[in-house]
């Protein structure tokens, strides 16, 4: 893809799952990368699994804390010089119906998964416009976005902020040519949904009725557009969040799965 070649990208929550996929996929197409994880050991496993130290190095962060993200950011620009792209990706999920959900949680996800995209984006953002970068941001919505499950709400509420807030900084920003624009995953093969969803053979089924083309989404998936928003070949793209759903945005009833 144009444009990504020599690059410097950072991408959160890079230590697994999509996070994963987007790191490797950004080393594939020649970029050096910066993974952020709280996940100590698992981030420094998937660094030195995808590139030498010098194409692709770990950095301990937690997204929801601004001290750890200006650390870890500064860190970065430290080691590379400057950032070209950030993924916000980072994320987590907590299981409730709306009545029983805890304050405790709502709040871990809200700030994991939304605060998160704040501090990073305005932290890069400064960065980009002070040594007039003309980078892209790239954040991880969902595609519940635009509909959702009783039993995450915290969850949905977080990725409809990250849409919003996409909207918001494409407008900031785009006078400093900088783009921001947004991915809305559908159920993706992940270590998490794995366990969570996709192990119960009915529960696999029922997702695959909503799922037009007829297979779950592979982490890589995602991080082709992922490349594709941060590289050239998106550049009179801003503002906009692209759904990898296999379709399901757009399904109005259920279908049998494909076998």
């Amino acid at each position: 893809m144009k444009g990504i070649k020599g690059k410097i990208a950072v991408v959160t929550g890079a230590a697994r799952g999509i996070g994963r996929a987007c790191a490797e996929r950004l080393v594939a197409e020649e970029a050096k990368v910066a993974l952020l994880d709280i996940e100590q050991t698992a981030g420094e496993k998937t660094a030195s699994e995808i590139g030498s130290s010098s194409v692709a190095a770990f950095f301990h962060c937690d997204v929801g804390l601004k001290q750890s993200v200006d650390d870890a950011l500064s860190n970065v620009i430290r080691k590379f010089g400057q950032i070209d792209i950030l993924v916000n990706n980072a994320g987590i999920i907590r299981r409730f119906d709306f009545l029983e959900l805890p304050e405790e949680d709502f709040d871990a996800v809200i700030r994991t998964n939304l605060k998160s995209v704040f501090l990073c984006g305005q932290y890069v953002a400064r960065h980009m416009v002070e040594r007039k970068v003309k980078g892209a941001i790239v954040n991880m919505a969902s595609t519940s976005v635009i509909m959702t499950m009783p039993t995450i709400p915290a969850y949905a509420a977080s990725k409809g902020g990250i849409a919003s807030l996409t909207r918001a900084m494409a407008l900031s920003l785009a006078v400093h040519g900088i783009r921001v624009n947004a991915v809305g995953p559908g159920t993706i093969v992940t270590e998490l949904n794995k366990k969570a969803l996709l192990e119960d053979e009915g529960n696999r089924n029922r997702i695959l009725a909503r799922t037009p083309i007829g297979r779950l989404g592979e982490g890589s998936d995602v991080a082709s557009v992922v490349c594709f928003l941060a590289s050239d070949d998106a550049s009179y793209m801003t503002g906009q969040t692209v759904y990898v759903d296999g379709g399901r945005a757009g399904l109005n009833y259920s279908m049998p799965p494909v076998r």
